[in-house]
């Protein structure tokens, strides 16, 4: 067990999926671990730290801790949706067991994680995607809005792609190539089919199809190529402006960051970096800094 007057650093990665705590002494040496469910503000800021006490619960019972009563804790907690009106203050407002906390995004702190608290940048390209960026301090992003306005290069938008290229090959506007033909055959080759699902479909849904387009894509597809090529060099812009914003390295995160990366250019390619550590390591970064001002 722990001595009290140690002190500890605590990180959370609170994303839209799932919640991850980790709980580390001044070495770095792991002393607990928690998982939750959802984190993010969407799902309400109540609900949201909800989630995050009960991922940090698992991990101070694992380390040894009083998870009502943890001074000796500086806590760097990243929320997914923390840009939400309102939300960091609603969440700064509420009573925690800490000795300090400190709040910031979850892609911040994948950022801090990615590139060990240094300058650099992150391009998630998963069923989303967004760029961002930590200079000087600052916080810098381009994209990810949200599907369908923005997004560009996710699952959701290579999807979104597919889609609307069987139906201009349905009508006969365009070649129906393999990977047209069994988007089409999914939905009975009846485009009132496409429009009732469209009526109900969410992101996840239309990134269900991006494996459908990567495999077609590495088999030669000619629209499967294209849909691909395009995807990448959407990618390829949300690195060019990380670098712009003086980001020096981008790393790539997300399920489509290995598929995409091939057909990325060649100059966005030697930006590349892989991540040091996760968006856990970054909260801790977060939550050590927190006790060096101190």
């Amino acid at each position: 067990m722990p001595s009290p007057d140690n002190t500890l650093y605590l990180g959370i990665d609170g994303g839209g999926t799932g919640c991850r705590a980790r709980i580390v002494d001044d070495a770095g040496n792991i002393l607990g671990q928690g998982l939750s469910g959802p984190a993010t503000t969407r799902l309400g800021v109540p609900g949201a730290w909800a989630s995050v006490l009960r991922a940090w619960t698992g991990a101070a019972e694992e380390a040894g801790l009083d998870p009502l009563n943890a001074p000796n804790v500086m806590a760097g907690i990243g929320i997914a949706g923390l840009t939400r009106a309102g939300s960091r203050e609603e969440l700064e407002a509420l009573p925690h067991p800490f000795g300090q906390i400190c709040f910031t995004s979850d892609g911040a702190a994948a950022c801090l994680g990615a590139h060990s608290g240094h300058d650099g940048g992150i391009v998630i390209a998963g069923t989303g995607s967004i760029g961002l960026a930590i200079v000087a301090g600052q916080e810098l992003r381009a994209g990810g809005y949200g599907f369908p306005i923005s997004d560009e290069g996710s699952g959701a938008d290579l999807g979104l792609k597919a889609i609307q290229a069987s139906l201009r090959a349905f009508d006969g506007r365009r070649e129906k190539t393999a990977l047209l033909n069994e988007v089409l055959t999914r939905f009975d080759h009846t485009p009132a089919n496409m429009v009732g699902w469209m009526d109900r479909a969410t992101a996840t849904d239309y990134a269900t199809f991006a494996p459908l387009v990567l495999r077609h894509a590495d088999q030669g597809d000619s629209a499967a190529r294209q849909i691909v090529q395009s995807g990448a060099e959407q990618i390829d812009g949300l690195v060019r402006r990380l670098i712009e914003y003086g980001a020096p390295l981008v790393t790539l995160l997300g399920g489509l960051s290995g598929p995409l990366e091939p057909w990325l250019s060649p100059d966005v390619r030697r930006r590349l970096k892989p991540a040091d550590g996760d968006a856990v390591s970054g909260a801790i970064i977060l939550a050590r800094r927190l006790s060096a001002r101190s």
